[in-house]
């Protein structure tokens, strides 16, 4: 058996002070310590979200390379996700399968949901710990990902979409900085990206070690039986969207893929939202993921290296 671990993101209201003073004093303790913190009743309104960014988010990042459907909303500012409504979103740390990802995230509800829609936030520590010694022996020598962009036409995401860009050498500039990235221009003017990177990680302040990965999601497992099914009768696996081996190349067992996948929501905690609340993850200690909704929902997400 493995050993289960508790844990809930801080919850900060009114009565814990102004905001303002809440931001500026307390943000940086609090998500060393509980690696995500949902301030609640403070009525942030849109207009207000700007400035209320400014103080959480010091540098905030452009989603170059991410590859999750967004829309650009604002000034750094996206939509959290346009995956259809009735999905759930497993878990996983923001651009974990790059060289870079973002420190910290912040999530705000413009539009609460009609029902539903919760936003699931892991502690990597105890995700880690949910795993099977055996599972983690496996995965000890990293991941490999493959991601192949189309240059306009197909499956998935466009490099240009991708990268915010429609300049090569910007996108191959971005990429020779990344240790452990190669890539390749084809003929139908698409790029094919190979990263290999660790399963875990250790946070650079707290030491914490995390389990800090996409395997699940870029698996073709997590896509359902008949889904994988009628992709692998278009093309082969390393053709995909987004394919993930082991870092040597060798597969990785679905059966792996699932147990990760449900350890991780299993041992989640969901953030129900309300209009005007802001969520701050850090984004390596906490992991976060969507549950399926019905009615409206807008979720804006932020993010800062």
């Amino acid at each position: 058996m493995t050993e289960t671990m508790t844990w809930a993101p801080a919850e900060i209201t009114p009565s814990d002070g102004p905001l303002p003073g809440l931001l500026a004093g307390r943000l940086d303790e609090l998500l060393l310590s509980a690696g995500a913190v949902v301030f609640r009743g403070f009525g942030i309104s849109p207009s207000a979200l700007d400035g209320v960014l400014d103080r959480v988010l010091r540098d905030r990042l452009a989603y170059v390379h991410g590859n999750s459907p967004r829309s650009h909303v604002g000034d750094r500012v996206y939509t959290s996700t346009e995956y259809p409504a009735e999905h759930t979103i497993s878990m996983h740390n923001e651009l974990s399968y790059s060289a870079r990802w973002p420190s910290r995230l912040a999530f705000y509800c413009e539009t609460a949901p009609g029902s539903g829609g919760a936003t699931p936030v892991v502690s990597g520590a105890a995700w880690l710990a949910a795993l099977p010694p055996g599972l983690r022996a496996a995965f000890a020598g990293g991941v490999r990902y493959t991601q192949n962009l189309h240059d306009g036409h197909g499956f998935g995401k466009s490099w240009q979409e991708t990268f915010e860009t429609a300049g090569r050498a910007e996108v191959e500039r971005h990429l020779a900085g990344m240790p452990g990235t190669t890539w390749e221009w084809k003929r139908d003017g698409g790029l094919r990206i190979t990263q290999v990177r660790p399963a875990t990680v250790t946070h650079p302040v707290t030491g914490t070690e995390v389990w800090f990965n996409q395997a699940d999601q870029w698996h073709h497992a997590a896509l359902g039986d008949e889904t994988a099914a009628a992709l692998a009768r278009i093309m082969p696996e390393e053709d995909l969207p987004q394919h993930v081996t082991f870092a040597d190349g060798s597969p990785i067992d679905p059966a792996y893929v699932l147990e990760i996948r449900d350890r991780g929501l299993a041992a989640a905690v969901d953030v129900d939202w309300r209009a005007g609340d802001l969520l701050v993850v850090d984004n390596v200690l906490v992991a976060h993921g969507r549950r399926p909704y019905s009615g409206p929902r807008r979720v804006l997400v932020a993010m800062s290296g």
